[in-house]
């Protein structure tokens, strides 16, 4: 196993798209608003982990969170394998603690996001570990083992890759019936990744591939897409390639008396739509979809979009082209998030003021939106990359990771940090 320090993503070379006229929202462009930054903690690359690719979910004054590297050196040295994570809040300050050091048998080199599973539990995704990546489960605050210091980990799946099964899934989505749902980035029938389900069975969890990625115009590899679900059990996500340009699609895979049926419900066009949609989506109350892409756009540096049901069809709005350069990619990396008043939160990987990323907001005005950045990460011991998604808690601050960066150990370019961002 081979520890990648960051995924490069290089656009696919295909034929141009053709041009598509949109409604643009006019949208205005703003300072960074008075707002305090602070560094919660600078990981070391050791016991505590390195790297955090996915941002941290909030629970009860805790943030809990995954690293890409760190923890048991030993596995996949000397990079380590990952680890979880939680800080708890209390007084003005952070405690920091390991929950589980991974081991490569029990998973490897997590990158998606932690989320609640209906018993309390976390639940999430590890790329690699039997190989081809793993579905596992941490209870928090029980020892089992030496490698567990606050958490019991089962490993509820274990992809096979190949024709039959996907291989390098990213993160988990729960229905009303406890069922999970979620994409792999590669295998499957097609080698371009899967949508797929996982149904508890007795002690266990059968897996269900739903569909498999790979005909050119379906879409291709679903990279960094957890699927968000609908009230009619409608799944939605991305593909960063594929679809009628090669830019990329929206998905929706639904389920049918004879199976699931996966239609593609936009094609990214290249231009100032953007492309690579390297993210999934969220989901309103209204049933709008709400997503960005990595790459082009008005801007150059990727967008961020609506996707509104339409009659039988959907209409695609472009809400903000970010600026930045195209054929970088630097664009989002995951999910957008939105506050009770439909504003937009989220990062750029690397654009921003200071080419190491940025947080941005974009405020509904209802008529239109307003794009400000927030922070502009300096690749200092501010941290740089923040290849994650942001967290929202009651009072308005923000919470997420740089993947490099900060003053925690001595690697070239940081092992990255945990950070706040309170208005």
């Amino acid at each position: 196993m081979n520890l990648r320090p960051l995924r490069t993503l290089t656009p696919r070379l295909v034929a141009p798209a053709l041009a598509i006229v949109f409604g643009l929202a006019v949208v205005a462009s703003q300072p960074a608003q008075a707002q305090t930054f602070r560094v919660l903690h600078a990981f070391t690359g050791g016991n505590d982990g390195g790297n955090p690719s996915a941002g941290v979910t909030l629970k009860a004054g805790y943030l809990y969170g995954t690293t890409y590297a760190g923890g048991d050196l030993a596995c996949n040295p000397p990079h380590g394998c990952g680890t979880a994570y939680q800080l708890k809040h209390g007084g003005a300050g952070w405690t920091f603690s390991n929950l589980y050091t991974f081991t490569g048998s029990d998973g490897a080199i997590p990158t998606a996001p932690v989320v609640f599973g209906p018993d309390g539990a976390l639940y999430s995704t590890t790329e690699f570990g039997g190989y081809n990546g793993t579905v596992f489960k941490l209870r928090p605050g029980q020892q089992p083992r030496p490698h567990s210091a606050r958490a019991r980990e089962s490993v509820l799946h274990t992809f096979a890759g190949g024709t039959n099964d996907g291989s390098k899934p990213i993160g988990v989505v729960f229905d009303q019936a406890g069922n999970m749902y979620g994409t792999t980035s590669s295998g499957g029938a097609y080698g371009d990744g899967t949508v797929y389900k996982l149904t508890a069975s007795g002690n266990g969890w059968t897996e269900s591939v739903l569909h498999s990625f790979g005909l050119f115009l379906d879409g291709q590899v679903p990279y960094r897409s957890v699927p968000v679900l609908d009230n009619a059990g409608n799944l939605y996500g991305t593909t960063y390639y594929g679809g009628t340009g090669g830019w990329g699609t929206i998905f929706q895979v639904t389920p049918t008396d004879t199976g699931w049926k996966e239609n593609v419900i936009y094609n990214f066009q290249g231009g100032a739509d953007g492309r690579y949609p390297y993210t999934g989506l969220i989901l309103d109350e209204a049933g709008n979809l709400y997503g960005t892409t990595s790459d082009a756009g008005t801007g150059g540096g990727g967008t961020v979009f609506e996707l509104s049901p339409s009659g039988s069809g959907w209409t695609f709005s472009l809400l903000h082209g970010i600026t930045g350069t195209v054929g970088n990619s630097c664009g989002p990396q995951l999910a957008l998030i939105m506050d009770a008043a439909g504003n937009l939160y989220g990062t750029t990987g690397c654009d921003g003021a200071h080419s190491a990323g940025n947080v941005f907001k974009l405020t509904n005005t209802g008529s239109s939106w307003t794009y400000t950045s927030l922070h502009d990460f300096t690749a200092g011991s501010d941290g740089a990359l923040p290849i994650s998604s942001v967290a929202l808690d009651a009072n308005g601050n923000l919470y997420g990771t740089t993947y490099y960066g900060g003053s925690g150990c001595s690697a070239k370019y940081g092992c990255g940090v945990i950070w706040e961002i309170t208005p």
